[in-house]
């Protein structure tokens, strides 16, 4: 018996070994637990049931494990859980949105978990309920109320829910004026509906038996979904499906995107059964999204050299890339991340040395201006609109220490009109908090920006505890938004911090592109480079940092814990996509195909293989000490699948020499976003906090709690 058995703390389940020959390029490799993968993960995302008794033994154990370790951590999670909820305000309700005689919008009752869908006359009245959240998730493990759009002829409501967790959504409709729900219902969907003009049916996107979109459909009402009329097909499982309404109302917008390109085939809603339009086809490395204007169309583009996106106009009739003209010219480093279209305006929201900026351009005379904001790091987001012929559009403000402001800015005016203010405690005072932008120096050279937030007053010699949080992948920029979850950790002395590391676009596309493919190893590094400068500058105490990152994100947190893993006291990976090089050569799985313009194509390419070898964290696991590791899954992720983070923790403690301990928790009626209700998920984020409040205190870790050693489930 272990001395660590003798005080009574818990064993961890030791996953059995059934090794697997595994053969590339001329590399011939075991994967000792290859047999966590389940064959029948199809079948398992649809009903989790089904997963095989061996492998449910493990990960119950597991669970098992996880929470007897955490035990001792059990009062602050209550206690964090509960401050978390205090600040909520359960009541919470969107600012209506007008469109023709209503308004829309969604609410929160007290208690309740999921969004109530509403309208009401657009100059006040009675308040209708379209779809009521916490009614249809009933007695369900997990229910997702994803979209949810009103027919043009605003009687019925096409909305689309998620009950398994494995983002398969089914598509219903609700007859408002009838009060009574259709038995039209359309399965394995990947959410978005756009209505026809008539209102007599929708246009929605279909999943295959893989998990991935490939076809649009035109689904009439009262028509069995056999019956659906297949409108678009993409044929190759590497490129995504989205279909989305433009704010004309006279077309849908089909686009066929990987992680490099992209192309736009036009529907017109009047006849939805014709053959969609494209506007120019795809070739590699070119990206474009458009916008319905009537007559022409506005187009969002990295062609003809602007890497970080120009906007053109194209004619509706001839919309081919010959035809385009210049309306905003590029400008490099200046990201052009989103455009929205009105009547008489376009609205950019762009970035700038990781800091964005909201820009107005008049249609008429192209002149522009930008809307001013003082913070030195904060984040803003494009509301939702419906009327085309809006004179204002709605925007949202935060900074990590001022809630969320929305806004809308009347155009001609140039005024903005706050609509609502994120509710907080009584007692919260912005004022309290430090936000700050600092730069870390890569190895290369490269500056990489890291957002932070503390409180006032704290005092910066090395002492305190740092949450350092990272992700740098598919040209996503980490936000520097707003989070009252967030102060559960400052308040207690913690530092946060959002590193911007490479992968990410927080600084032009090139950023992204440098961080992507055989430049990977940069969002490693400068992740490692942001903790390192941090420490030296005293914003956090050299054994008392803990690091998060989830999904991609995850990835980085496997990645950093093989490079420099006597750099963290902790280490949460939140769904982590860490079993890379299996997962990158197995064209089956839902992502993979799509991937490959991310990661690298290792079946077809030695290169992409070697480099994805020499980094994927499953593969690079060493005999040395690691930190405390808390691993997050869920068992119908089909993003992230389970069995990568379950194999990574097998893998973990078979090899490495001290530390830990680590705990795997997988979710097992949830996917990839974790618990679907919002006052469940307080007590997810309870759980990661109170983990690394315990790693800082040296209460789990190398000071704190050491992990054994148990047989294997089942024997």
């Amino acid at each position: 018996m272990t001395d660590t058995a003798q005080r009574g703390a818990p064993t961890p389940p030791i996953a059995a070994t059934r090794p697997e020959q595994r053969h590339a390029h001329g590399v011939a490799w075991v994967d000792d637990y290859a047999w966590i993968r389940a064959g029948n993960w199809r079948e398992v995302l649809r009903d989790p049931a089904a997963l095989p008794a061996d492998i449910r033994a493990l990960l119950e154990a597991e669970n098992a494990y996880a929470d007897a370790a955490l035990a001792p951590t059990r009062a602050l999670q209550r206690e964090l859980a509960r401050e978390m909820r205090a600040r909520l305000k359960e009541d919470d309700s969107d600012v209506p949105q007008s469109d023709g005689p209503y308004a829309y919008y969604s609410r929160f009752r007290n208690g309740g978990q999921h969004r109530i869908v509403c309208r009401k006359p657009r100059d006040g009245g009675r308040e209708t309920v379209l779809v009521d959240g916490d009614a249809r998730a009933d007695d369900k493990a997990f229910f997702h109320l994803a979209a949810a759009r009103h027919s043009p002829d605003h009687r019925k409501l096409a909305w689309a829910a998620d009950d398994k967790g494995s983002e398969m959504y089914a598509i219903r409709v609700r007859d408002v004026a009838g009060e009574a729900d259709l038995a039209d219902c359309v399965e394995n969907a990947t959410g978005e509906a756009v209505w026809t003009a008539d209102s007599r049916g929708f246009l929605y996107v279909e999943q295959d038996e893989n998990h991935r979109p490939w076809r649009v459909m035109l689904h009439r009402l009262g028509t069995a979904q056999n019956d659906d009329v297949e409108v678009f097909e993409e044929a190759d499982p590497a490129w995504f499906i989205a279909i989305r309404p433009t704010r004309l109302g006279r077309a849908a917008m089909i686009s066929v995107h990987g992680h490099d390109s992209s192309e736009t085939h036009v529907v017109d809603l009047d006849d939805p059964a014709g053959r969609p339009r494209l506007i120019a086809p795809r070739r590699p490395g070119f990206r474009y999204e458009a916008m319905d204007h009537g007559d022409v169309f506005y187009i969002r583009t990295n062609g003809g050299g602007a890497s970080d996106f120009q906007i053109v106009v194209a004619p509706r009739e001839a919309p081919e890339e010959a035809n385009w003209r210049p309306f905003v010219p590029h400008k490099p480093g200046r990201l052009i991340e989103h455009a929205t279209l009105f009547e008489h305006f376009l609205v950019l929201l762009a970035r700038e040395d990781n800091v964005p900026r909201l820009v107005v351009h008049a249609l008429a005379d192209a002149s522009a201006h930008e809307i001013a904001f003082e913070a030195q790091t904060y984040t803003l987001a494009l509301e939702t609109v419906y009327e085309f012929d809006s004179p204002t559009f709605r925007f949202s403000f935060a900074s990590m220490a001022c809630s969320q402001e929305v806004y809308d800015y009347d155009v001609g005016e140039r005024q903005r009109i706050l609509r609502k203010k994120q509710a907080t405690p009584k007692d919260f005072d912005a004022s309290a908090y430090v936000t700050r932008l600092v730069f870390a120096r890569a190895a290369d050279g490269e500056s990489v920006p890291i957002s932070l937030l503390y409180r006032r007053g704290l005092r910066l010699e090395g002492t305190a505890p740092l949450l350092i949080y990272g992700y740098g992948a598919y040209g996503h920029a980490m936000e520097a938004g707003f989070s009252t979850n967030r102060l559960s950790l400052v308040d207690r002395g913690f530092v946060y911090a959002i590193a911007h590391v490479r992968g990410g676009a927080d600084k032009g596309w090139a950023w992204y592109e440098a961080g992507k493919l055989a430049h990977k190893p940069n969002t490693f590094g400068d992740f490692i480079a942001s903790v390192r400068h941090l420490v030296a500058q005293g914003y956090g105490a050299p054994n008392r940092v803990v690091a998060h990152g989830g999904s991609a994100g995850g990835m980085l947190m496997g990645a950093v814990a093989n490079l420099a893993p006597e750099l963290f006291a902790g280490i949460v990976a939140d769904v982590p996509f860490v079993d890379v090089l299996n997962t990158m050569l197995d064209a089956s799985l839902p992502l993979t195909p799509p991937e490959w313009r991310e990661w690298g194509d290792p079946i077809r390419s030695a290169e992409a293989f070697a480099t994805i070898r020499g980094y994927s964290p499953y593969d690079n696991v060493k005999p040395q000490a690691y930190p405390a590791i808390l691993v997050l899954a869920g068992l119908t992720d089909p993003r992230v699948t389970y069995w990568e983070p379950a194999k990574w923790v097998a893998r973990l403690r078979a090899t490495m020499t001290g530390g830990g301990p680590v705990l795997l928790r997988t979710a097992m009626e949830a996917g990839h976003g974790g618990a679907s209700g919002r006052l469940e998920r307080l007590d997810d984020v309870a759980r990661i906090y109170a983990f690394a409040i315990a790693c800082a205190e040296g209460k789990i870790g190398v000071r704190g709690l050491q992990a054994g050693a148990a047989a294997p489930p089942g024997g």
